[in-house]
């Protein structure tokens, strides 16, 4: 026969375990709304849409891409980012990399395709030695994986994508997307 003893601590566990319940289902509820929302990101390395990023002699006309919503169950997206010398002198490309493993990049040039490359750290990056002329031109291909993070991956995601070169500062490249089950 049970006690009151026992059916009191009995209902303490359940009463335990229900709110524990309860906290656990808010905060995910909660951290999906605010992965959802749009964040200002003051920090944020990437020039704007309208922007041209100029360093050294190496710049992009446009160097940020929003993919808008895209859907996990759609796979890969992809987008070229251009890329010019719009120094004197010819430069070379040194180094190409990622933000994250979810994202690749590859230069393209007349003389062909070096790549692709990804986040340091998740795979060796290796040198490149791709010299621009003066107003030469090449294209940077980034494919981004929104499924590469799992269910766990969606809302808005911010990537970068780094060329270094040895005409000075790098130069980055941008996007954004709101990635959807």
């Amino acid at each position: 026969m049970e006690t009151i003893k026992d059916t009191t601590h009995k209902k303490m566990l359940y009463t335990l375990i229900a709110v524990t319940a309860i906290v656990i289902l808010l905060g995910i509820y909660i951290s999906q709304e605010n992965a959802a929302q749009p964040k200002p990101d003051a920090n944020r390395p990437v020039a704007t849409a309208s922007a041209s990023a100029a360093v050294g002699a190496l710049a992009s006309p446009g160097p940020f891409h929003d993919f808008g919503k895209i859907s996990m169950a759609a796979g890969n997206v992809t987008h070229r980012f251009t890329i010019e010398n719009t120094g004197g002198s010819a430069i070379t490309v040194t180094k190409l990399y990622t933000s994250c493993m979810c994202t690749t990049a590859t230069l393209i040039t007349l003389a062909g395709k070096k790549g692709p490359f990804g986040m340091p750290g998740h795979t060796p990056i290796p040198s490149i030695t791709e010299i621009m002329g003066p107003e030469g031109r090449a294209q940077v291909e980034i494919v981004f994986d929104p499924k590469a993070h799992g269910p766990a991956g969606v809302g808005r995601i911010e990537r970068v994508i780094t060329v270094e070169n040895n005409a000075g500062k790098s130069l980055e490249l941008g996007f954004v997307a709101m990635v959807t089950p």
